[in-house]
């Protein structure tokens, strides 16, 4: 059976919930309710409280990612998608669910990219067919020979703007999961660890892609 795992609901830091506001919030009433929680919750203003630094960083943690258009989109997009919500679940399917939304977006943007290009699958599926026949002495899909090839091609499709995007959405689902507890802020190389992971997920859904392009257009000969 397929898991669903939605990360909103699992977080304990629901940025939306951190700032007051909801999902659909204009980016000025997102500005406007920081502000004043900042102003409400400053330390100094709050001398006596031993949580307002805490708070304000939650606050500072919350804008960082929902007051910056580019780095919103990108959490509505690995927080909800368009599956149900999940009522609770453990680090690890927060982890994994991540990961594989990260897998999809990078499969889903060079499928879309290959099966534009009809005439480039046919010519690399030329280049397959030859390679598995010298390989196993006949035809067939062999993934580890498409992988490997896919794996050859990918930057030749990959542009700037898209390794950008891919930027955008590995950072914000590194903080994320940092605020998870998944990485201790204080953790550089834990940090760095968990971001490389999540980048090399996002390389392999690409390589998937283009291995799923191919594959739906080969015949055996």
């Amino acid at each position: 059976m397929k898991r669903h795992v939605i990360v909103p609901r699992m977080l304990r830091m629901d940025y939306y919930q951190v700032l007051g506001v909801s999902r659909d919030a204009s980016d000025d009433d997102i500005k406007k309710a920081y502000r004043k929680l900042v102003f409400q919750y400053h330390p100094d203003r709050n001398p006596d409280s031993k949580d307002a630094n805490a708070k304000i960083r939650e606050l500072n943690a919350a804008y960082e990612i929902i007051g910056d258009a580019e780095k919103r989109h990108s959490y509505d997009r690995l927080s909800w998608g368009d599956e149900p919500r999940a009522e609770a679940v453990d680090l690890g399917l927060i982890l994994d669910d991540i990961e594989q939304k990260l897998f999809d977006e990078g499969r889903k943007e060079l499928f879309s990219i290959l099966m534009q290009n009809v005439a480039r699958v046919r010519a690399e599926l030329g280049v397959i067919r030859e390679r598995t026949i010298r390989e196993q002495g006949y035809d067939s899909f062999l993934e580890p020979v498409v992988a490997a090839r896919a794996s050859e091609i990918l930057d030749e499709f990959v542009t700037t703007d898209m390794n950008q995007r891919k930027q955008r959405l590995v950072d914000v689902a590194t903080d994320m999961l940092v605020s998870q507890g998944l990485a201790k802020r204080s953790d550089e190389g834990g940090i760095r660890s968990l971001r490389s992971r999540l980048e090399e997920r996002f390389h392999k859904g690409r390589i998937h892609g283009v291995a799923s392009a191919l594959e739906l257009f080969y015949e055996r000969t």
